[in-house]
């Protein structure tokens, strides 16, 4: 089904080329390398010229109404004027406006304000989420585009697209560059035809679960290349292609074809077609090997997209893959007062589920709506406690299934249709009762991904499954059936945009820049408070220990009803890790504390006195802080708030034996938290304390390690400084992104 084959491969004019058999002269694996499309288009935007490090400018941005007023408000603080390429604010996840007050719209009215005052474009609430507007109206082949959401992905229609922190398209609106080592290329080959009933995320978690655990594809780009592509449809390759993320790859690229020029015409752009394929003979640093007509339809357990099975192999042996994983679950929860239990969905030997969702950038495809509709049509979706709800990725989706007839089939049979919003793929929307299963076609299933609250004693479960499955099992009552065994009656797959429904409701305003006009502020918009350059020397409470294998961004900083505060950062801070560690809000604000003591010149507690006393530094130039020890933290969202909620409470460093994703590592450090490497254990406890002697001095000097020392042991451990670049450390030096640029404008 799925191969991985780890040493470089090359291919010729797109098809494998055996060792030994190659028709022309083999170029250098590093010369073969930029015959790739992904090289083709990194170069392309690439105005650094060094070839082993690129400074990327992107063609246009893209944000949401969780992102968008941090990274305008920094960007204002740093100096912006005006926007200088196209950029795009939806309002996608915090859409209901449910929950806070007048916040959500607050936060709203802002970000309009913003795009009239900057010139940019503002897709109002319940128009479209964030990733089906780029594809329907930024997209082109050849393009890039960064956006400050994880599953920035639109290779499938031939631009790369990158997910990454607020800071990151803050650089971007100040002109600035995206920096980034020169990344090894995955060929992701694709032969074969699909079952019918098998659908794109099947596909995808299949590529995940070989390829996330082992890191294969880690910050490396994935390309989409072989006979099997042509053969899919272009909602297919976009639903595989928005779950690259889970992999922890940088970005995607695919073949494009007639296909990818018919969905730019029918989108009433068809100039923003161009034919992308890789050179003649070009090398690839590794390659996943994909049968697709090996694909089975897939079912991921929590609490991760690669924890899948196939659907038959869970229905063949449900209660040790429940069981296992129900103990898995558990130990990562670490909280014997809050149970997840799994074996209970088990009746008579089958698996019984409580809700299916189809939703958002993966699931609210129209391709995935249509088929399950075809499939319900007849039916009876809503029996016992079982519901269906159907979410499309945008209004001209919505409306060419209004127009089609796939609403009546759905709604007849039972299904609740909604709006585009992204709330059920992050917590915010169809949360299920308490002890629940929930089948979902969405992007994550991550611990409280779908909103439970575990501080209430609350918990349920989210299993990822393609669109196809979930319908299948809905007319089964809820018991989990594969698509490939129920029948699928023809239906036609014809889908023509109307785009008059943006130009009534889109504020496009790129290129018509208004600095004269106000910002639009409510009471729950806040500056960042002011952050300290980094002192010469630092004491450290160790504020949380995190020993799971890997810590998620939802860990560090809750999605869901939190989001609403997502424009204050001392509120929002209040919930960083309060589902994982909840004493941690309480240590770092002591730490944080005693630091405001010692810029101020009050008095600093005995205890503070005597460890100072103890290790032979002096107030001056320490400073005062805290610290998370995870062993790989920062997988999933590319949300800033998992580092600046950090830095508000005081977070100066953050220890880990790797960091899951380069985002959330460039989160901390545009942040001001040095990303501390170590090898071996970690045996502090979150009583303790650690002293980092003349840290400052080993950033300016270029060092590779500083060394540690734990307060309560006296244990000496070393603390890495990996991979840090120039413009990194003076980032560091300085405190956080927002005094780099202050400073280099002279503010």
């Amino acid at each position: 089904m799925i191969t991985l084959v780890k040493d470089g491969v090359y291919l010729y004019n797109g098809q494998l080329m055996e060792r030994g058999c190659a028709p022309v002269t083999v170029p250098a694996p590093h010369a073969g390398r930029e015959n790739t499309m992904a090289y083709r288009i990194l170069r392309a935007h690439d105005v650094g010229g060094d070839e082993k490090h690129l400074k990327v400018k992107f063609d246009s941005l893209t944000s949401h109404d969780i992102t968008y007023v941090g990274i305008l408000q920094t960007a204002k603080a740093s100096g912006l004027t005006k926007f200088p390429v196209p950029y795009v604010l939806t309002n996608c996840h915090n859409s209901l406006c449910a929950v806070g007050g007048t916040l959500n719209e607050d936060d709203h009215a802002f970000g309009l304000s913003a795009v009239r005052k900057y010139g940019g474009i503002y897709v109002p609430a319940h128009q479209s989420v964030i990733h089906s507007y780029a594809r329907e109206m930024s997209a082109f082949c050849g393009g890039m585009i960064l956006g400050s959401d994880s599953h920035t992905r639109y290779g499938a229609l031939g631009c790369m697209g990158v997910g990454e922190g607020g800071p990151e398209l803050v650089k971007q609106l100040l002109s600035n560059t995206y920096d980034i080592a020169a990344p090894e290329v995955i060929a992701i080959y694709l032969e074969g035809t699909p079952k019918a009933g098998v659908g794109p995320q099947d596909v995808a978690l299949s590529i995940i679960k070989a390829t996330y655990a082992n890191g294969f594809v880690k910050n490396k780009v994935m390309e989409f290349v072989g006979p099997g592509v042509a053969g899919l449809s272009v909602d297919y390759r976009c639903g595989i292609d928005v779950m690259t993320t889970e992999t922890t790859c940088l970005s995607s690229i695919w073949l494009t074809d007639e296909k990818v020029a018919a969905y730019y015409a029918n989108h009433g752009r068809a100039e923003a077609y161009a034919p992308l394929a890789p050179g003649e003979i070009a090398y690839y640093d590794g390659m996943v090997r994909v049968d697709l007509s090996a694909i089975e339809p897939m079912i991921a357990l929590p609490f991760h997209p690669s924890n899948a099975y196939t659907i038959r192999e869970l229905c063949e042996n449900p209660y040790d893959i429940l069981k296992a994983t129900e103990d898995n679950c558990n130990k990562q929860i670490g909280n014997p007062n809050i149970r997840m239990c799994l074996t209970d969905k088990i009746e008579n030997g089958r698996i019984k589920a409580t809700q299916g969702v189809i939703a958002g950038c993966s699931g609210g495809i129209y391709e995935n709506i249509l088929e399950a509709a075809a499939i319900v049509r007849g039916g009876e979706v809503a029996k016992d406690y079982f519901s269906l709800n159907i979410y499309p990725a945008s209004a001209p989706v919505n409306l060419a299934l209004m127009q089609n007839g796939a609403y009546a089939d759905l709604i007849r049979a039972g299904a609740v249709i909604k709006t585009a919003f992204c709330g059920p793929c992050f917590g915010a929307g169809d949360t299920p009762s308490n002890n629940g299963l929930s089948l979902r076609h969405t992007t994550r299933n991550f611990p409280n991904r779908e909103g439970s609250k575990p501080g209430d004693g609350q918990s349920a479960a989210v299993a990822l499954m393609d669109a196809r499955s979930i319908a299948a099992t809905a007319v089964n009552g809820g018991y989990l059936t594969p698509a490939t065994e129920v029948e699928i009656p023809p239906y036609d797959s014809t889908y023509v945009y109307d785009g008059s429904i943006y130009e009534k409701t889109v504020y496009n305003c790129w290129g018509k820049a208004q600095p004269e006009l106000p910002l639009k502020y409510g009471p729950n918009i806040a500056d960042w408070p002011e952050m300290q350059p980094l002192s010469e020397n630092l004491l450290l409470r160790i504020a949380s220990v995190i020993h799971d294998d890997v810590t998620t961004t939802d860990e560090l900083i809750p999605s869901g009803e939190t989001s609403t505060y997502r424009s204050n950062p001392y509120k929002l801070s209040e919930f960083t890790l309060s589902r994982k560690d909840p004493g941690y809000v309480a240590r770092a604000k002591d730490a944080r504390a005693v630091e405001a003591a010692r810029l101020s010149g009050d008095a600093l507690p005995e205890a503070i006195v005597e460890m100072l006393s103890k290790v032979g530094a002096d107030v001056k130039n320490t400073a005062f802080g805290s610290t998370i020890y995870a062993n790989c933290p920062g997988d999933g969202s590319a949300r800033e708030q998992a580092a600046s909620c950090q830095r508000v409470l005081g977070g100066v460093g953050n220890i880990a034996h790797s960091y899951a994703t380069k985002r959330y590592r460039s989160n901390l450090i545009n942040w001001g938290i040095i990303p501390f490497v170590m090898d071996g254990d970690f045996t502090a406890s979150d009583e303790d304390y650690i002293y980092i002697e003349g840290v400052r001095s080993a950033l300016v000097e270029g060092k590779a390690t500083v060394t540690g020392r734990i307060l309560s042991t006296g244990e000496v451990i070393e603390l890495q400084l990996k991979d840090i670049t120039p413009d990194e450390r003076d980032i560091l030096l300085l405190g956080s992104l927002i005094n780099y640029y202050a400073a280099a404008s002279g503010r």
